[in-house]
């Protein structure tokens, strides 16, 4: 993996995954390996108590750089509803870059990939032999696929809003999304209501996601939708079908779906949100794919379960240089 060059101010700072501090040099992203182990489900989100923490951040810093951080209100609404949208957090140069590597990776199949017919959720193809049954729904393993993908992690503007959300540590797993969402016309499907940590494994279900859109999206192409505040509702196992999708049919389940808000986001827009925050998203009924990024960060002392699918992979720990 190549480097990125260090600015103290605006860059990140390496530190071991132990919390030591490694060497300052020219590199701001490290992996934690971790022993491959079996599969395992994680907790189902009904059982776990979850908190938000908003820790303190330095003021000094907060002055001079006041774009890289959450205000008070967005704090607040992220606090109470589970989500908070930055208008225009990604630049046009990343837009640019990260939209020639995935016009790329969808034009020539690049692998790993996630198809719609795999999962068989409402409108995809049934098989990849049916019409449009090679449509893709995600590139995965978005870090791998360019360099862009890493300088986008590495942001101050981003990192120091995880940081007011997560604390001081912020780590990105990359067993979970690390991945380009598409919803392409006439083929993609449904994406039912469900909270993100239903098949995930951390000894705490708070993790945040954070959504970048490279163009527009709209209720017609399949934004997303969420419930403001489900976040903090404990769901009993019977709201949840056998797929752990939030239930339709249930008269106690419509009267918070009645609640949903549609996410409409403009290029370069994102959305952070909580990974017990209820969210959906319908089929794309326009001629044009909607494309976005989608990576998950923890805070440093929420480990993933060994053992598990969230401890299969490595680990980006990502600290920029905030002055004491």
């Amino acid at each position: 993996m190549p480097w990125l060059r260090h600015n103290r101010q605006r860059r990140a700072n390496l530190h071991a995954a132990d919390g030591s501090d490694l060497p300052r040099g020219d590199r701001q992203l490290t992996t934690v390996r971790r022993r491959v182990p079996s599969y395992a489900k994680t907790q189902l989100p009904h059982q776990r108590k979850t908190t938000v923490t908003t820790p303190a951040i330095n003021e000094a810093v907060s002055n001079e750089f006041p774009g890289d951080f959450f205000s008070e209100d967005e704090i607040a609404q992220f606090r109470e509803r589970g989500f908070v949208v930055v208008r225009g957090l990604g630049t046009s140069e990343t837009l640019r870059r990260m939209m020639s590597v995935v016009k790329r990776g969808l034009a020539e199949h690049i692998a790993p990939i996630e198809y719609e017919a795999e999962l068989q959720y409402p409108g995809s193809p049934v098989s990849f032999e049916a019409e449009g049954g090679r449509t893709i729904r995600r590139l995965k393993q978005a870090l791998t696929r360019d360099y862009v993908f890493t300088e986008w992690l590495g942001q101050p503007a981003l990192v120091r809003r995880l940081q007011q959300i997560l604390g001081p540590k912020v780590v990105c797993p990359l067993a979970h999304h690390n991945c380009v969402m598409t919803k392409q016309p006439a083929y993609s499907s449904e994406t039912g209501w469900h909270q993100d940590i239903r098949y995930w494994s951390y000894t705490k279900p708070d993790l945040v996601n954070v959504w970048l859109a490279l163009g527009d999206e709209t209720r017609a192409n399949g934004c997303l939708q969420m419930i403001p505040g489900s976040h903090r509702e404990k769901l009993s196992r019977d709201r949840l079908d056998d797929a752990l999708f939030f239930r339709t049919d249930l008269p106690e389940n419509a009267e918070w779906i009645a609640r949903r808000e549609y996410i409409e986001l403009e290029q370069g827009d994102v959305v952070f949100f909580h990974c017990l925050a209820l969210h959906a998203a319908d089929r794309n009924t326009t001629g044009d794919t909607k494309i976005s990024v989608v990576f998950t960060f923890r805070g440093g002392d929420n480990h993933p379960v060994a053992g598990s699918r969230s401890a299969s992979m490595p680990e980006l720990l990502l600290t920029p240089s905030i002055p004491s």
